[in-house]
């Protein structure tokens, strides 16, 4: 049996070389392909990794980046609309005529170049929620071309050809785009799919997602339920309804009056004819409106708590809270007071199973499930993502999670270098290890965001430091009336944090 050379050069084997070249080489490819889709590839919508952000000096909007950087340099006249930070797709409006209410718009990227060219008009798809808080539809534009709209995503890919006559949101709900097409609506998704059909005199939201379904109105003006692949519900013969959120339930007008649908089409008369307008069912009663005052009542029309509240919301069941003498407080079903009357406001978070209350001075209670005050201070952020609350206690940050337990800031905020310290009245700032970067100087200062800047306070005035502690904006700003104070290197956040743009002297 022979066993070869023992030192004999081995012969290359070419078949296995070759494969381990063509392995490199898809590795290779595949970072490229990897870097290409991180950085920028807009035939996919593909988002890049910067965030960029309206800026607004000397009376013009113009876009900057994280680093404070122009990008698009302060000359509109009209706030630029960026749909999504982390793509530089930037949407101007201009040569506006407020008499006629004509106006132009237009597409930029982070090179200043137009794009989208082919259409005439380019714009976001406006929302809002109970409380007019405004949003625009993520990744997706509405874009009109020879008088007819249709939709790309933010990478210019078409989702729908222009051939409706509007597009709108449906109001307080995403990702339900309401279309009119030979005077009849539909209904696409935020791809552009067709969910419903155009078909119907009007559409409107039945609960709190798209995926709860649709009130449509027919062509001889009665309405009923489908679902969200467009199923009938409730079959088009009532004068109006309304979703009552809960259980399956439905408030509809027959013949002048107010009924109870239930999913299965089932009619529940409600005893109660004085009752205008019925809001929402909790797990015992149905919550309703008469003259302008709210309670409760069954679904036979006994009264369970009386129409004596200004406004009235279960929080969990059997729990509502309760406005009274324009004072909120919370009461339980039997009319038991839980939380005394006397905040300007309270909300209730699902998540963190905690009552938010918050009084005239815009100072919060925080209360647990069994209505005790846990800690109090000014509540500056609520991450439910995190799990946990921050709270402006005497002149500090102090942090907890929805356990009440209080954590340190670096585990809360780890990727940060810095963090706010105090000292005999004055702020500074500590890294990671509580060695000192920025000596206590300052009268007040904020925690480091996102992008590594922080703000400092000195004399009444604000400025920011970077994140090695570095002053990058002397303190020159008064921000006294601004709810937020936030830096963007030498730009600070608009007094109007709803609009989300960044200010320069």
């Amino acid at each position: 049996m022979s066993r070869g050379k023992r030192y004999e050069e081995p012969k290359l084997n070419m078949k296995k070389v070759f494969a381990v070249i063509i392995a490199i080489i898809v590795v290779i490819m595949f970072i490229f392909i990897i870097k290409g889709i991180l950085t920028n590839n807009k035939d996919e919508g593909k988002i890049t990794s910067q965030d960029y952000f309206v800026s607004y000096k000397d009376n013009k909007f113009g876009v900057i980046n994280a680093k404070g950087e122009n990008v698009i340099d302060p000359s509109y006249e009209e706030m630029i609309i960026i749909p999504n930070s982390k793509n530089d797709v930037f949407l101007c409006t201009y040569d506006v005529n407020y008499e006629t209410g004509e106006y132009k718009t237009k597409a930029l990227n982070s090179k200043n170049e137009e794009i989208f060219t082919q259409y005439n008009k380019i714009e976001t798809i406006l929302n809002h929620d109970k409380n007019n808080n405004l949003w625009h539809e993520e990744n997706v534009l509405r874009v009109q071309k020879d008088g007819k709209y249709g939709l790309i995503n933010l990478g210019g890919k078409e989702l729908s050809s222009c051939e409706y006559e509007e597009i709108t949101a449906i109001e307080e709900i995403t990702g339900a785009l309401k279309v009119k097409k030979d005077g009849k609506f539909g209904i696409l998704d935020k791809d552009g799919k067709e969910i419903l059909k155009t078909q119907y005199s009007d559409i409107k939201r039945l609960g709190k997602e798209s995926k709860d379904g649709f009130i449509v109105k027919s062509e001889d003006n009665k309405y009923g339920i489908v679902d969200y692949s467009g199923n009938i519900i409730i079959e088009n013969k009532y004068e109006d309804i309304e979703n009552i959120h809960k259980n399956d339930l439905y408030v509809a007008k027959n013949n002048g009056k107010y009924i109870l649908v239930k999913k299965d089409g089932t009619e529940i008369a409600v005893n109660a004819d004085e009752i205008k307008d019925i809001l929402s069912n909790t797990e015992n009663g149905i919550i309703v409106v008469k003259n302008g005052k709210y309670g409760v009542i069954k679904i036979t029309g006994e009264s369970v708590i009386d129409t004596i509240y200004d406004d009235l919301k279960e929080a969990k069941s059997g729990i509502l809270i309760a406005k009274q003498n324009n004072k909120y407080g919370i009461i339980n079903l039997e009319k038991n007071p839980k939380v005394e009357f006397k905040y300007s406001n309270i909300i209730y978070d699902e998540k963190a199973n905690i009552y938010i209350a918050e009084d005239e001075s815009f100072n919060n209670d925080i209360m647990n499930d069994n209505f005790e005050i846990k800690q109090s201070g000014i509540l500056i952020n609520i991450d439910d993502e995190k799990g946990y609350i921050e709270l402006r206690q005497k002149e500090q940050s102090k942090y907890y999670n929805f356990k009440f337990e209080e954590k340190d800031v670096k585990d809360v905020l780890s990727s940060n270098t810095l963090y706010v310290s105090k000292k005999e009245g004055k702020y500074g700032f500590v890294d990671k290890n509580g060695n000192v970067v920025v000596d206590y100087i300052y009268d007040d200062a904020t925690q480091q965001n996102n992008y590594g800047y922080a703000g400092i306070k000195k004399d009444g005035k604000w400025g920011s430091i970077d994140e090695k502690g570095n002053i990058i904006q002397e303190p020159v700003y008064n921000l006294e009336n601004y709810l937020e104070i936030n830096f963007i290197q030498k730009w600070h956040l608009g007094q109007d944090i709803n609009m989300k743009y960044y200010n320069q002297l």
